[in-house]
């Protein structure tokens, strides 16, 4: 074999091989990406070239295949592509970092669009991590050119000669070293090509296999896809999960490319709104499972695809997370979503409120984090409410097919304007605030339900929207409609104490706590359903209860300063003054009868925590004890 030339790769320093191996790939398997885009670069360039009419003869079938040497201990990366002249060779190869994508798109710009991956950084070079010799084979497309062979080391020398190739490409020949010999096996390399190659546009064929054989359908128009390409493709994204709740396509070419399908998944409860399940793409090519730095925090738990050659990969992620258009693609990426909430809820608003429940943690993430989407979707934001609103007509309610109702927040002011002007009742438990929800209904007041986890910081979001309005947890006060209106009542003679006052000074002593304020007020149309009494908890302590649980703190026991209003008109309660009654007719402060009162009361006091979860395992033991003993002296008295 003739050597055409020698000499030393231009290069700033001995080191850049080491530097190469050790820092900037710190994944040794990315070199298989790195390579194989380079052949589906040479491809495409070739198309262009074709289409600018300087290819004599035909493109033919496009092709990248991969091959195993053992006996040499070999992985070859060959393409149809363009290849190259020698002194292509010495200006793409033997000038490191020097990017021949550029370069070439200035050439034909303007030509077909077939996209150049050529993003990654030093590309070709990547080869070093894993090879301690590369070898070249090259035959250019331009009429009269002569295959070329080079070889370099690892050190700053190469060698260029004559080469052997007898078809246009080129050839790319991995001596692995003795660490890296792990890339020998076609189990290795279809899954390489598999995670990293499976959406490139060029087939790519190991032992007669075509490895990749998924259509990236992010590429093409929303308009020639149909309800079940997307499915399956979050199916082959995220196998074994529930279907997705819906999708939202971005296509955008100016000022900045981004393709994409991004997923909206059915949430699950150990899913992780900190991490990101975004899969992030450079024209077809994967490069991380992650991009929390390119999409808006509140987007984090969708699943999908972003593809995008304008986001830079060779930055820190502080870098990446400051960049002009890297913020510029997240506000898009915002933006497409809300419109694409915006279509659903007005095009298909049974869908919209069927999924609701799963969407809201989403767009109510993102209200509390970025305004500009909270403006955006502030008129789609709807709560299901206790009421039953079957004769409205208007759009700005509904119904989900499991019966709930929604409501805005808007339309629900407006139709509460006659019974309580500006001011909404809302829950944030259906289950323990039950008993209060139902003394709600009953008197034709409606609740709204808050009950995901992130309410407790949504309530105080709408609070700074809508100042004029006030906002009421059920369990914090009771709307005047709810109580009798007061009468004088009458003195006992025996006493000279009315009945609340007696009352009050009961519970007072069985639940021994001062800065426990008992209340008694006589609740309207009271039956044995309702409650005896209730634990009302002023916002502001609640409030900082709920914080103490976001944060991870114990918010077991109920801040003391809370009110135990007593329900003087049920039946129970009617009942322990009885007790307390005859108590004092037998002139006797420690009769069963006093006892049994003063049991009854606390353990009245017990039920109204356990609606509150104020127990903690202390507390919950305790109450056993009591009931037990309030039942010991009822079985007792019969």
């Amino acid at each position: 074999m003739a050597i055409l030339e020698q000499g030393n790769i231009t290069i700033h320093t001995d080191n850049i091989f080491p530097i190469i191996k050790k820092s900037l790939y710190s994944e040794h398997e990315i070199f298989l990406r790195e390579l194989i885009s380079n052949a589906v670069d040479a491809i495409q360039k070739l198309k262009m070239v074709s289409y600018a009419g300087e290819l004599e003869g035909e493109i033919g079938d496009p092709q990248i295949t991969l091959s195993i040497d053992r006996d040499r201990k070999q992985l070859k990366i060959a393409d149809n592509g363009i290849g190259m002249t020698a002194d292509e060779i010495k200006r793409y190869i033997n000038q490191v970092a020097f990017s021949s994508a550029e370069d070439f798109i200035e050439k034909y710009k303007g030509g077909a669009d077939q996209p150049i991956i050529g993003h990654f950084g030093l590309g070709f070079y990547s080869a070093f991590i894993v090879a301690d010799r590369v070898e070249i084979e090259t035959l250019s497309y331009q009429k009269g050119a002569t295959p070329v062979h080079w070889t370099c080391d690892g050190s700053p020398s190469f060698e260029l000669s004559e080469g052997s190739r007898t078809e246009r490409g080129t050839t790319i020949i991995l001596n692995l070293s003795e660490e890296e010999l792990e890339y020998l096996e076609p189990a290795r390399i279809r899954q390489l090509v598999k995670t990293y190659c499976d959406f490139m546009p060029v087939p790519i064929a190991l032992e007669g296999e075509v490895l990749n054989k998924q259509k990236a359908i992010w590429r093409e128009s929303a308009g020639n896809l149909k309800e079940e390409d997307y499915q399956e493709f979050y199916r082959y994204l995220y196998p074994f999960q529930d279907e997705p709740l819906l999708w939202v396509h971005l296509n955008t070419d100016y000022p900045y490319q981004v393709n994409g399908v991004l997923y909206f998944p059915k949430l699950r409860p150990d899913i992780d709104l900190t991490q990101g399940q975004i899969k992030l793409f450079c024209n077809q090519v994967f490069v991380s499972d992650h991009c929390e730095e390119v999409v808006p925090r509140f987007l984090l738990p969708m699943r999908g695809v972003i593809d995008s050659p304008d986001i830079p990969l060779n930055v820190s992620r502080s870098a990446l997370q400051a960049d002009r258009k890297v913020r510029s693609i997240a506000g898009f990426i915002a933006k497409k979503v809300g419109d694409r909430l915006k279509e659903l809820y007005r095009s298909q608003r049974d869908q919209y409120l069927n999924i609701w429940s799963d969407l809201s943690t989403f767009v109510k993430f993102g209200c509390l984090n970025d305004q500009k989407f909270r403006e955006q979707v502030k008129e789609i934001l709807v709560f299901r409410s206790s009421a039953e609103l079957s004769e409205a007509t208007s759009s700005d309610r509904g119904q989900d097919s499991q019966g709930n109702w929604y409501t805005t927040l808007q339309a629900y002011l407006e139709r509460n304007q006659e019974k309580h002007e500006n001011r909404v009742y809302y829950c944030t438990d259906a289950a323990s605030q039950a008993t209060y929800i139902e003394l709600f209904r009953k008197k034709g007041l409606e609740v709204l339900y808050l009950d995901s986890f992130i309410d407790s910081h949504f309530v105080s979001l709408l609070e700074q929207e809508y100042q004029d309005v006030r906002f009421s947890r059920v369990d914090a006060e009771l709307d005047d409609t709810l109580l009798e209106t007061e009468e004088a009542e009458i003195v006992d003679p025996t006493t000279n104490k009315t009945r609340s006052q007696t009352l009050k000074e009961l519970f007072e002593a069985a639940i021994a706590n001062s800065r426990i304020n008992v209340r008694t007020e006589s609740l309207k149309d009271t039956d044995a359903s309702a409650p005896p009494a209730m634990v009302l908890l002023p916002e502001a302590a609640r409030r900082m209860r709920e914080m103490s649980a976001f944060l991870g703190q114990d918010p077991a026991n109920l801040p003391d300063d809370h009110v135990l209003l007593v329900n003087t008109a049920h039946p129970l309660v009617q009942n322990i003054l009885s007790l307390q009654q005859g108590a004092i007719l037998s002139s006797d402060g420690h009769s069963p009868s006093q006892v049994l009162a003063e049991q009854l009361c606390r353990h009245i006091y017990d039920l109204a925590l356990m609606t509150q979860k104020g127990f903690d395992a202390e507390g919950m033991k305790a109450f056993i004890e009591r009931s037990n003993a309030v039942l010991t002296a009822l079985t007792t008295r019969q």
